[in-house]
């Protein structure tokens, strides 16, 4: 076998006895060195195979605007396309299960995780502004007799993962469950917003995913790959990594980045500008300009940002059903007077400021108002 089947010069980012993994300009490609069952979501190739030899993922296009590339997807379809992409890689179609995504394949991360002889690779590349989502959220397309109604928008969380050893298929299809959750906890800690609903995303739209388990007839096939045995530790750990280290890349999601007053409450509508406006509205014109001068140290101070994370969890319990709706208001007050609190640095006047939070009263519809005047009142008496 040539040392890459890429017509393009190729960088090998992992080697071993069963796969090597190399990105090749827009593509990753994953070239398989012995008998591998795959599962994949891939348009050619899908479900589950014994055949395949290479596992691509690639950028497929660029995330705004890229009108040429989109028509070419729509005019050859999705396995018209896959074809088109082996011809760019110089690889026979049937032997590939293929992923697209408009993230750029320099972004791709590898992650591994092992316990005595086993271990799980995870190759990961991630995207999450242009179509984040939370399953059940309304969809915002559809495919129809007559083809697809409305086209999503670009975003995905595409992973390879490789395991070095033999699995039964039920625990191979066990393993996509491990998988997802582990992806979908990855966006739960960096509370990554859903654009569809006010809840946090579990997920994207087009997330796409390769499986693959060598086809070993002299080893034993493990049985499950429950997060209750190893073999679902390594594979729950690998993924989680690879997926936080691609969001990192690509979207400079990490802990420290997401400790923001509006990264916390954008979902439910709070932006910079809007609340901006709003204090100039509520703040002498001096007052205000001394904030926005000094935002950053309002918007993304700690104390603040755990008001407004605790801010978020009461309204998301109050969705769920968790807490009845008739405590909604005094329990936003509660977490706003925390917030006033925290930018004054006078933690000893809250009665006070959950007092005025109440005389000046809220309708049922302005939650983010809410979280404004609270603002505005611990930046006033801050300095006062």
């Amino acid at each position: 076998m040539a040392a890459s089947p890429h017509r393009l010069p190729a960088e090998t980012l992992h080697t071993s006895d069963l796969f090597v993994a190399r990105r090749c300009g827009r593509h990753l490609v994953v070239e398989l060195l012995t008998a591998h069952r795959v599962l994949s979501t891939s348009a050619r190739g899908g479900g589950q195979q014994d055949e395949l030899r290479y596992l691509v993922n690639h950028q497929s296009c660029e995330a705004r605007g890229d009108v040429a590339r989109q028509e070419l997807i729509h005019r050859l379809g999705l396995v018209g396309y896959h074809d088109y992409v082996c011809s760019e890689m110089g690889v026979d179609p049937e032997y590939v299960a293929l992923m697209g995504t408009a993230v750029n394949m320099a972004y791709a991360t590898h992650c591994w995780a092992e316990f005595e002889d086993i271990r799980a690779d995870a190759l990961v590349t991630a995207g999450v502004s242009g179509n984040a989502a939370r399953a059940s959220d309304p969809a915002q397309w559809a495919e129809t007799d007559d083809g697809w109604r409305k086209l999503a928008n670009q975003g995905t969380i595409n992973t390879i993962l490789l395991l070095n050893c033999p699995i039964t298929a039920s625990a191979q299809a066990r393993a996509v469950v491990t998988m997802t959750e582990a992806k979908s906890a990855v966006l739960a800690e960096l509370a990554v917003p859903s654009l569809y609903s006010p809840t946090i995303a579990t997920g994207t739209g087009t997330d796409q995913f390769c499986l693959a388990a060598p086809l070993d007839p002299g080893r034993k096939s493990r049985d499950s790959t429950s997060p209750h045995v190893k073999l679902g530790e390594i594979i729950g750990a690998a993924v989680k990594d690879a997926t936080k280290e691609a969001l990192r890349w690509q979207k400079g999601l990490e802990p420290s980045c997401i400790c923001g007053l509006f990264h916390a409450l954008g979902r439910f509508g709070l932006t910079e500008e809007r609340a901006l406006s709003h204090l100039a509205e509520l703040l002498p014109e001096v007052q205000h300009t001394f904030l926005r001068k000094n935002r950053k140290a309002v918007f993304f101070e700690p104390g603040v940002v755990a008001a407004a994370y605790a801010f978020a969890a009461v309204l998301d319990r109050i969705a769920f059903g968790t807490l009845p709706a008739g405590m909604a208001k005094e329990s936003l007050r509660q977490q706003a007077a925390s917030l006033a609190c925290s930018l004054a640095a006078r933690p000893q006047d809250w009665p006070l400021f959950r007092r005025e939070l109440a005389e000046s009263g809220e309708g049922p519809d302005d939650t983010m108002d809410l979280v404004i005047r609270a603002l505005a009142l611990g930046w006033k008496s801050k300095w006062t």
